[in-house]
């Protein structure tokens, strides 16, 4: 008879469904498997094989999209800066740009809560692939069950990206306590435009995350709930990235 040891180690050492070496293979848990019926090898690897990369291609276009976006709002920004208005009296043309001074103290607390709730995500999808090997081992007579905590890792990077649009509104409001708004001066506009369009990216993050956690399909299915949190965390890793570098262009530039 097989020791709960050999299935272990043989059921880690699977393929994983999207290439490479990243960790555990999450099992059919949709009731297909078994029978082939024309889904490639009959336990379900082929059809989450699918599944995987066509959403990762999706988040692919995507972020390809939001950095061509930052990347024109960017050289906007970096134009406008240098850009003037013609002065009459001395024949040239005389620099419009007010320097605007950022709340540095909020927004620097607001990127240790963003890069905190990135590893909280990264914990939480690789939880979510760990559960899909042995939760379904625990109907093993005499197996103890797995406590599954992907999704409350979830819940906590919702929590602190929450904490992240908090600080943002708070510093929006130091900006306009200051005299700083978006319709009064080019670099007014350009730090509401940047970091109000990062912040709705944020959101739509978040929803997802949102779904992952209330959604009845992550829920109850180990393979969706795989598979939805490998795609946020990775979308959720790109906007922290995109974080630091709207600080550093504000920061330079402003």
């Amino acid at each position: 008879m097989e020791t709960m040891g050999s299935m272990l180690s043989r059921a880690s050492s699977k393929p994983l469904p999207g290439g490479g070496n990243r960790g555990p293979m999450p099992p059919d848990t949709s009731g297909r498997g078994g029978g082939g019926g024309g889904r490639g090898d009959g336990d379900g690897l082929h059809d989450y094989r699918q599944q995987l990369q066509r959403y990762r291609l999706g988040l692919l276009f995507t972020v390809g999209s939001i950095v061509v976006l930052f990347i024109a709002f960017t050289t906007l920004f970096v134009a406008r800066r240098g850009a003037g208005k013609f002065d009459p009296l001395t024949g040239g043309f005389r620099s419009d740009w007010v320097h605007v001074s950022l709340p540095m103290k909020i927004l620097l607390i607001n990127t240790v809560l963003l890069i905190v709730s990135s590893l909280l995500v990264e914990i939480a999808r690789r939880s979510a692939r760990m559960e899909a090997i042995l939760v379904p081992m625990c109907s093993i007579p005499g197996v103890r069950p797995v406590r599954q905590t992907s999704l409350l890792w979830v819940g906590a990077t919702v929590l602190a990206g929450f904490c992240f649009l908090s600080g943002q509104f708070l510093a929006w409001r130091q900006l306009r306590l200051h005299g700083i708004f978006a319709n009064r001066g080019p670099a007014g506009t350009f730090i509401y435009l940047l970091t109000g369009t990062h912040a709705v990216h944020l959101l739509a993050g978040l929803a997802v995350l949102l779904y992952a956690c209330i959604a009845a399909g992550p829920r109850l299915s180990l393979e969706r709930r795989c598979i939805t949190l490998d795609v946020s965390a990775w979308y959720w890793h790109f906007m922290t990235v995109m974080w630091v570098y709207v600080l550093l262009v504000l920061k330079l530039m402003a």
